[in-house]
């Protein structure tokens, strides 16, 4: 038995794997192989003094189960041959030696074994890819399907990029690496480990600027929120943590050297950097920029926020196909109504008539 302890420390070794959790897919491989060949035996497996061992578990009786099911019961007289002071009911334990398996089971027993030996990699890249979840992983496309979803391959794990998780109008190519973030992974026992990635998710993009940035990496400048329309615009709440620190300077970079990069690897999507306010009349303001805001009204009970603008200022605040307001409200988590500040003034003129004398 201390070959096969040296067997499976060279397989755990080759394989990357624990040892321990080898030698436990080895017991757990000796026991079902067992059962297959010799029957519904009752089997134990044990490490005792550096050796791996194997028994066969009785239960010692008089009478004729010893006769129909001799995998299970012993007659009294024998089980005394494995302990003298063996009594009738008690549980008798006799080391079971694997060439009674013969040669199909030794067969059986390596192909459980690799079997299990499959599960314990499977394990293994499935715990490796959870640590990556909701993280930019670069991987190569294998395969581009019918329906334009991108395969890949990544840990040796084929992946998917449906076409609904990529960005208008870019396409890939078998032999292509894209970046994208980890959005999904979950493992079957039929079909094995399945990933889905996205490069539609706003996490994606506070992702990549995470990795241009060292000051968000290093949590000197905080991201407190992003909101997208992939491929066309965005908006990134942040803040910073050192006052000597300016977070949008820092974030766009010397030219704009860093969000160029950024908006390059999410196909030209334009990305507005606004510094978060923990007030939302504020937050509400710079999130609707360029526009310029007059003022603003929460209602908190129906999440709705008022916004009082000047005529000139309103197509700003939309902005083109009303891209910039949706974008307002999906950071700000705000419906953003407009309130265009020269009727009011009129209104309040109007007002104000009543009590000229």
């Amino acid at each position: 038995m201390k070959k096969i302890l040296d067997l499976l420390s060279l397989v755990a070794n080759e394989k990357g794997l624990d040892f321990e959790e080898v030698k436990e897919a080895f017991k757990r491989s000796i026991i079902k192989t067992a059962k297959k060949i010799l029957g519904d035996i009752d089997v134990d497996v044990e490490l005792e003094d550096g050796e791996l061992k194997i028994y066969q578990n009785f239960i010692v009786v008089n009478d004729d189960r010893a006769l129909e099911k001799p995998e299970k019961y012993l007659y009294l007289d024998e089980a005394k041959e494995f302990d003298p002071e063996a009594q009738i009911g008690d549980k008798i334990r006799a080391e079971l030696d694997l060439s009674k398996l013969g040669r199909s089971g030794a067969m059986a027993l390596q192909n459980e074994f690799e079997r299990e030996i499959t599960r314990l990699l499977e394990n293994e890249i499935y715990r490796k890819l959870i640590s990556k979840l909701n993280t930019i992983v670069s991987a190569e496309v294998i395969k581009v399907d019918s329906e334009e979803n991108t395969w890949v391959e990544i840990d040796g794990v084929r992946g998917v990029l449906p076409m609904r998780n990529r960005i208008k109008g870019e396409k890939f190519e078998v032999g292509d690496v894209l970046k994208a973030l980890l959005k999904y992974v979950h493992f079957d026992n039929k079909k094995g480990i399945q990933i889905e990635l996205s490069r539609t998710s706003p996490k994606f993009l506070e992702k990549l600027i995470e990795q241009a940035v060292p000051e968000v990496r290093d949590g000197i400048i905080k991201i407190h929120g992003s909101a997208r329309i992939p491929g066309v615009r965005s908006k990134v709440a942040v803040s910073s943590l050192n006052p000597k620190i300016e977070p949008i300077g820092t974030i766009i970079g010397k030219n704009g050297v860093r969000i160029n990069a950024i908006s390059n690897e999410l196909n030209g999507e334009n990305i507005d950097v606004i510094e978060y306010s923990s007030k939302p009349e504020i937050f509400i303001a710079r999130a609707l920029s360029p526009a310029i805001v007059k003022n603003v009204k929460i209602n908190e009970k129906e999440g709705i926020a008022e916004v009082e603008i000047d005529p000139s200022e309103k197509a700003k605040a939309i902005g083109k196909n009303g891209v910039n307001i949706t974008l307002a409200s999906m950071l700000t988590k705000y419906k953003i109504q407009l309130k265009d500040a020269e009727e009011k003034k009129k209104d309040i003129s109007k007002l104000e008539s009543l009590f000229k004398i």
